[in-house]
């Protein structure tokens, strides 16, 4: 899973920096973006990404899946440097090393459990928080720079947080009727499509490397706290200090690291007239 989504991290951001900026919560974004072939090889290796996702989120608690999903970030690091020919500072080797460690900490933290299952009160929030998204990304559409990035990918987080918390209870079908009937599944899709439409808006945004940042811990955070309150995730006897040190430096890593994931084509983003991409070092998102 942190393979493929390492991949679709640097596939979907050379793509979006290819595409003519945004300024409106336009779903003709994701149009344009499916015309290009890294955009949809990126899509193909996020699909593969989601699919092993959603199966380790069977048995593993949300506070590691999703961490290990922000973790794609050093995949992407690594594979700048290896084909794009990316610097290698002595900083972001440290940060590997930190990042790998945070994920060590979470697998010997982690108890495997499934999930529990919830109520139709929070069915009914993660739907509503569906409308909440799109009102709040129409208006964030608007902003421009570092402020841009950093409140659209917050807003991309949520709903990639929001899908992952749907998908863990949605485990426990077993049955392709009760699997496909589950209002669950299309909780699932639709906020992972918003999420997309909101993550390619800030990637195109001054910042993408505050975009990034602003995603991860929005997209970590909640689902971490909701799991362990709400869907039984469960630590090891003893092991709590190791899981919450586990994650710390796992976030801390990641967004270090979007600091050092350079160079990235992406757009100037002066609103008044189409401009074409110009060229800027700046971080890859997760």
């Amino acid at each position: 899973m942190i393979m493929a989504y390492g991949v679709a991290n640097l596939l979907q951001s050379m793509a979006a920096a290819r595409t003519s900026v945004h300024h409106t919560f336009d779903p003709g974004l994701l149009v344009r973006l499916a015309g290009q072939r890294t955009y949809l090889l990126g899509i193909a290796c996020q699909t593969l990404g989601f699919i092993l996702a959603f199966l380790a989120r069977r048995d593993l608690p949300l506070f590691l899946v999703q961490a290990s999903v922000a973790a794609g970030l050093g995949v992407t690091a690594v594979l700048g440097v290896l084909l794009l020919k990316w610097s290698l500072p002595t900083a972001e080797v440290l940060l590997l090393g930190l990042l790998l460690s945070g994920i060590t900490a979470l697998v010997l933290a982690a108890q495997p459990a499934h999930s529990r299952r919830i109520g139709p009160v929070v069915v009914l929030l993660l739907a509503a928080s569906v409308l909440v998204m799109a009102v709040l990304g129409f208006f964030a559409a608007r902003l421009h720079g570092a402020l841009g990035s950093v409140v659209l990918g917050s807003l991309a987080g949520v709903d990639f947080s929001a899908a992952a918390i749907a998908a863990r209870p949605l485990t426990n079908e077993h049955t392709l009727v009760g699997f496909l009937t589950n209002p669950l599944l299309y909780l699932v899709v639709i906020h992972s499509l918003v999420g997309q439409l909101l993550l390619g808006l800030a990637m195109q945004r001054g910042s993408t490397t505050a975009a990034v940042a602003a995603m991860d811990a929005a997209g970590a955070v909640p689902a971490a706290i909701v799991g362990l309150l709400l869907l039984g995730d469960r630590i090891v006897p003893g092991r709590g200090w190791l899981a919450a040190t586990g994650f710390v430096a796992t976030l801390l890593a990641v967004i270090a690291l979007t600091r050092y994931a350079e160079p990235q084509h992406h757009h100037a983003t002066a609103p008044p007239r189409p401009a074409s991409p110009g060229l800027r070092a700046a971080a890859i998102r997760r």
